[in-house]
Parts: structure tokens; sequence; C-alpha cells
């Protein structure tokens, strides 16, 4: 997003192994997030090269990294072209306690989709030419997150928001909840990492946190939850209403096709009230709205209130 929060994209590199012939295919998604309007721009499989020790992606003459991002498309479905730089981005921790965003589910062999976040919130310069008009996105911010496995889960929640105003720059969001095969079932696993005041306050499933409360509604999610975090490890909750917005339709992988199906909103509201429990009392650490969220509520989700028992 730039400085002047008008002009907001969604750069999605990535690669598709398909079971037939010629369906394999590399790939740079696009959404611009105040029109809603997506591209998808298909490349050959051949075009992908990723280094195996570092992020580092090449999709033909397009290169993304985690400190910046070269793009060169020129294409029926829109052309974007220019360099953004990157500093001050820190990603989820890892360590040999807790390996990254999904904690121990990182080393199961057998999960449907993985994830990591790569950048919480970082600073941006330079410039891109989106369809012939030139765009500064110096003095923006961004966030960089990843996805692989066999496919998207079956319904799932998603939202993240890194502008939570002047006070609370470098605070960030990001959140899901999913249905989530295992073995001969299914379970709701859910994954939030609040980063505020140099804290990530984590709610997981592995780290024993509950949902409390999932509700959907017309324009609204509302979502609380409890669980021990913090530097001290104890207990909080954290509340949670995304509202909705408008959007654009993007493509997302099936076991054996890429389909256009996933409605995300860059437009979307995040209310969040971090809560400090001790002692019976409840002490406010956070509360702040977060703009120009990232918003995906996708399948039955009521099949996770379900499995959540909520319901």
């Amino acid at each position: 997003m730039d400085a002047s929060e008008q002009h907001r994209y969604a750069v999605i590199p990535g690669v598709f192994i398909g079971r037939e012939p010629g369906a394999s295919h590399a790939f740079v998604q696009t959404l611009d997030g105040a029109t809603g309007r997506t591209a998808y721009h298909r490349y050959p499989f051949e075009a992908f090269q990723a280094a195996r020790d570092e992020f580092d992606i090449r999709i033909g003459p397009n290169r993304f990294r985690a400190d910046r991002i070269e793009l060169d498309i020129d294409r029926p479905e829109g052309r974007m072209a220019g360099e953004l730089r990157f500093a001050g981005g820190a990603p989820w921790p890892v360590t040999l306690t807790s390996p990254g965003i999904m904690g121990p589910y990182t080393f199961a062999p057998f999960m449907e989709c993985y994830h990591g976040v790569l950048s919480f919130d970082h600073s941006i310069a330079g410039s891109l030419s989106i369809d012939g008009a030139a765009r500064d996105f110096t003095g923006g911010r961004g966030y960089i997150e990843k996805d692989w496995g066999q496919a998207f889960p079956k319904a799932w929640i998603w939202m993240q928001s890194n502008h939570f105003g002047e006070a609370a720059v470098g605070a960030c969001l990001t959140a899901s909840v999913a249905i989530i095969p295992w073995l001969r079932g299914a379970f709701p696993g859910f994954i939030v990492g609040l980063r505020h005041g140099g804290q990530l306050y984590r709610f997981a499933t592995y780290t024993g946190a509950v949902i409390e409360r999932l509700d959907l509604a017309d324009t609204h999610v509302t979502w609380h939850m409890t669980g021990r975090t913090g530097p001290r490890h104890t207990p909080h909750r954290l509340e949670i209403v995304a509202w909705r917005a408008e959007g654009g339709l993007l493509h997302s992988p099936e076991r054996v096709v890429m389909l256009q199906r996933v409605l995300e909103s860059l437009t979307a509201r995040i209310d969040v009230r971090l809560l400090a429990l001790t002692g019976g009392q409840e002490g406010v650490i956070f509360e702040r709205t977060g703009r120009h969220a990232g918003l995906e509520i996708v399948g039955p989700i009521q099949e996770i209130q379900k499995l959540a028992r909520l319901v």
C-alpha cells in the first residue's frame, strides 16, 4: 500500500503442479484492492525457479524476495512493472520449540496446506507502472505471507491488517481459522498472531487457546478467543470484529485444478481488543481498528462452528 493509502495491491506468485498433461504452470496473480479488479497471469511451468535456502522466487522476468520485488508483467490481462524495496520486516519467529506460525504442525507430513508469515510489517520504497499509470509506493507499508501444500481448506476465514494508526506503526494482526483434515476426521484449526509493542501475542490450536465465540453475519464476523500468551504466558482474551467489504475473485488451488473461488477484500475493517486476565480482572492492552484489511470468508463456515462446538 502506498503512503496515501489510496493504492493497495496484492501480488501473488505461485506454481501449480497438476495431474493432467499440460495442467502444471506458474502464475502471478494480482488484486487491485481499491477496485477489486483481479488478473491471473499464467506462465510455463519451466518459468518457475525457487531457491532452496531462502525466499527467492523467479517467474519469468519477475522476482520475489523478502526484501524486494521486481515486476515485468506485460500481458493482455494487465501490465505491472517496476521495483519495490522493503525494509524493517520481521517474520513470525522460528525456534526449536516454536517452528513458525504452524507450531508442531509444521512437521506433520500429511497436512493439506501449510502457512508461513515472512513479514508482519515493513516499509516500502520504489514505484510501479500499472497499466501505464505511475504509482509511487515510497513511504507505504507491506506484509508478506506464503502458503504451500495440496489444496486450500474446504472452508476458512482469514484476515490481516497492519494499518492501526500512527500511534501503532508496526502493529499487525494476522488470523485464520479453517477446517483441517486429520487422519479420518477433521478439526477447527486456528492461528492468530497480534504483534504489538515488540511482543507477539499468539492464540492457536497448538497453544491450547480456545475459541469462545465465532459468529458470521451478513456484514461482519465476530471472533473471541482466550489463551495463555504474551511475555509471561498469562491468560489473555482477544476479541475481533471483522467488517466485510467488496473485493475481487482470486484463484486458489484444488487438488487437480486452480479455481477462481476466493473473494478477497483489501478494504475491510477489523476492530481488535486484547485484554489481560489477571486476578479476576480485565486490563486492556490493545484496542484499535485496523484499516485496509484483507479479509476472506470461504466455504461452509457453519461446519467450522460445528467442529468447534459453537452451534
